[in-house]
């Protein structure tokens, strides 16, 4: 099925419930539904070719969610333009994946005038919110398809439906095509995976072009009332779990810490929660043990990419719960879950032998969740797809029971003196000192060990703590060799615009100059 014949099979079962609130704005399922169908109706009749390219550019917004669902019902295919994105990388993505259409919200009519004179396969604007000089309104827009009818396609499994960016925090973002099938597969396995008893109430904080944008869609099949957030304010989201009894949130683990570390974080009931999911980077599991003391047995987390979105394995709420409760169980804190049910996951060494549990290598994966290839890009599709797999870049372990532990980023990996010391397993040491609040580490040029272990640190509001007994900390944990030599404070990590630590940008400090970024 299509995202829309998901999205209409809810109509049609609960056309009264609420499907998106914003404040004091909302609408049900059959006004969406309506609304969604106007502006597909528009779409139609002012031009449209075959799987025409929609951009939709705006900050999380309900009325933004109405012109991306109008953009599944009109045959046509989501392109997501982070709002957070510098506005040159926009329009080399736009430029990338061809779009015709332009839906913006008026805060950025500045940078739709820009996108305007450097897109030129560009065709239609409309402003979603307001009347803008260089563009018709949304309810204006809305006049021109009415009576058109939208012509009932075939089904086509493999029909383009989304285009992606991969991030682009090492070069120029990949165009990551997802078709029917990606979308089916996703959003049954979310049924699979994370069942519920009630129709879910849903917040969407972190951007809507990202996971938490997606989750609004993989949850549709239960009918969820999707509480919309313009922007990750850790005390507005707890303040809205409790005022609306939200059951599902999906954030980054930067997001969860600044959570954690408010001062307020203990003062409101989140006894409504089912599904707190984490992913996007590995997760301290400190801090995860903490989350479930403050927010209950509701924090789950599980791991995807674009490429393979969301659920490749999944670590459900009983299971995370029962590791923080038992001491035996503890390690698994660790561990990202099991492989999905409609996923094949498995790990790979460098020369493509498949790996008995318990040895380290890369994680790949194959299924219709994985995503067909790169938007017109078959060199960077053929390359991730060596000897029949999709590959995550991500090294691993898989122990006996079945639980998957991300040891690193291939390329994070750090050489001192010979060893390799994975940073994520250094990050989750300092991590787990009460008075930080997030780190990041880096191999750092060293003319002795070739590359040192660093750790840039952020400490928790109120705190104080040396470099050295940071490091006599991570040294009780990890011995001397992986322990960092160095470690700095920093008031703040540099971030991409959905929240993950750009290590690009940390290394630049220490690196430039250099004949490489390696020694």
């Amino acid at each position: 099925m299509r995202v829309i014949d998901f999205f209409d099979k809810a109509v049609q079962r609960q056309p009264a419930r609420v499907a998106f609130v914003s404040g004091t704005r909302s609408y049900t399922y059959r006004a969406m539904d309506a609304l969604s169908r106007r502006i597909a109706q528009a779409v139609a009749a002012t031009g449209l070719s075959d799987a025409a390219r929609i951009a939709v550019y705006a900050p999380n917004d309900i009325d933004a969610f109405a012109c991306v669902l109008a953009t599944f019902r009109a045959n046509a295919t989501w392109v997501p333009i982070n709002a957070r994105n510098a506005l040159d990388a926009n329009i080399d993505f736009m430029n990338l994946t061809e779009c015709e259409w332009l839906f913006y919200h008026s805060s950025f009519a500045g940078n739709a005038r820009e996108i305007r004179a450097h897109v030129p396969s560009l065709k239609h604007c409309v402003c979603i919110d307001a009347a803008d000089a260089d563009a018709p309104a949304l309810e204006a827009f809305m006049q021109r398809g009415d009576g058109v009818v939208i012509p009932d396609l075939a089904y086509d499994p493999h029909r383009m439906a989304t285009i992606l960016g991969s991030g682009g925090t090492t070069g120029r973002s990949k165009g990551i095509l997802w078709d029917n099938l990606t979308w089916s597969t996703l959003i049954a396995e979310t049924s699979i995976m994370m069942p519920g008893e009630r129709p879910p109430v849903h917040l969407c904080a972190a951007p809507m072009t990202h996971a938490a944008g997606i989750l609004t869609f993989m949850l549709t099949p239960q009918c969820p009332t999707n509480v919309v957030l313009e922007k990750i304010d850790p005390l507005e989201i707890m303040e809205t779990i409790e005022r609306q009894r939200v059951t599902h949130l999906f954030l980054p683990p930067t997001a969860l810490y600044a959570m954690l570390a408010h001062p307020r974080v203990r003062e409101f009931d989140y006894s409504s929660l089912t599904h707190f999911l984490i992913a996007a980077s590995p997760v301290s599991p400190d801090k995860l043990a903490e989350a479930v003391e403050v927010f209950g047995p509701c924090m789950c987390q599980c791991y995807g990419q674009v490429e393979t979105p969301m659920l490749i394995t999944y670590l459900p709420p009983d299971e995370l719960t029962a590791a923080v409760r038992d001491p035996a169980l503890r390690h698994r804190l660790k561990s990202c879950g099991r492989p999905c049910a409609l996923t094949l996951m498995a790990i790979m060494d460098d020369d493509g032998r498949l790996l008995p549990r318990g040895e380290p290598g890369e994680i790949v994966a194959r299924g219709n969740l994985v995503a067909p290839c790169y938007y017109r890009n078959a060199e960077g599709t053929a390359e991730a797809r060596r000897h029949g797999w999709h590959h995550t870049g991500d090294v691993a372990t898989w122990d006996e029971d079945g639980y998957v532990y991300i040891i690193d980023r291939k390329k994070d990996m750090i050489i001192t003196g010979g060893f390799n010391v994975f940073s994520a397993e250094v990050e989750a040491a300092i991590n787990a000192h009460p008075g930080v609040e997030n780190c990041a580490v880096i191999g750092t040029p060293d003319p002795k060990w070739g590359e040192m272990v660093t750790a840039i640190v952020v400490l928790r509001p109120g705190q104080s703590l040396a470099p050295d007994a940071l490091i006599e900390f991570a040294k009780d944990r990890l011995g001397s060799v992986k322990a960092p030599k160095k470690v700095e404070i920093w008031p703040e990590l540099p971030r991409s615009p959905v929240g993950k630590v750009l290590k690009t940008e940390i290394r630049r400090k220490f690196w430039t100059g250099t004949e490489r970024a390696v020694n």
